[in-house]
């Protein structure tokens, strides 16, 4: 496994002591756990898929371009290689294939396949729980009337299905 699974798996802690404050909360017979809480535990486990991508990128990239440290090549790769990650952000399944297609020639995509889901099927939720963090981030639940954005039993659901996503993708960047 990886640095950036590590990495991952800790970043994932944060997610999970959300999801644990929310049930404490709501524990009694008097609810009172906010829903905020919920939404952040989802933006904590997106936030730990992207930067597990973007570390894991980086250790890639290290491997093997490491050798060209310092020369004229090696410069210029590095500096699109940064250009790249700075731009990075919500990665969806057409971002992370890019990115390791174009640094290492690899469509990561293709080998999202456990238990249940086909590469297909994972793309699809991906980019699923993606448009749903970016709707938790940029808008605020204002209306009461509406139903919340994500439930309870979905974040289970997200929590298990990145955990099996990074890896996945962990498994099969550790052979390239």
């Amino acid at each position: 496994m990886s640095i950036a699974y590590n990495n991952f798996k800790m970043a994932m802690r944060d997610a999970n002591d959300l999801l644990a404050c929310y049930d404490s909360l709501n524990s009694g017979e008097q609810p009172r756990a906010p829903e905020v809480l919920k939404r952040a535990t989802l933006i904590m486990v997106l936030t730990a898929w992207e930067t597990y991508i973007e570390d894991m990128a980086t250790e890639m990239f290290n491997s093997k371009f490491g050798v060209l440290k310092g020369c004229h090549v090696g410069n210029y790769i590095q500096e699109q290689f940064s250009v790249r990650l700075k731009m990075f952000h919500n990665p969806d399944s057409k971002k992370t294939k890019m990115l390791f297609m174009e640094f290492f020639g690899i469509d990561v995509t293709e080998k999202w396949e456990w238990n249940n889901y086909l590469p297909e099927q994972a793309r699809t939720k991906l980019n699923k729980w993606i448009k749903i963090r970016g709707e938790a981030v940029h808008r605020s639940q204002i209306d009461i009337a509406k139903p919340h954005i994500v439930k309870r039993d979905d974040l289970e659901k997200c929590i298990r299905f990145f955990l099996e996503l990074t890896k996945t993708t962990d498994n099969v960047l550790s052979k390239v």
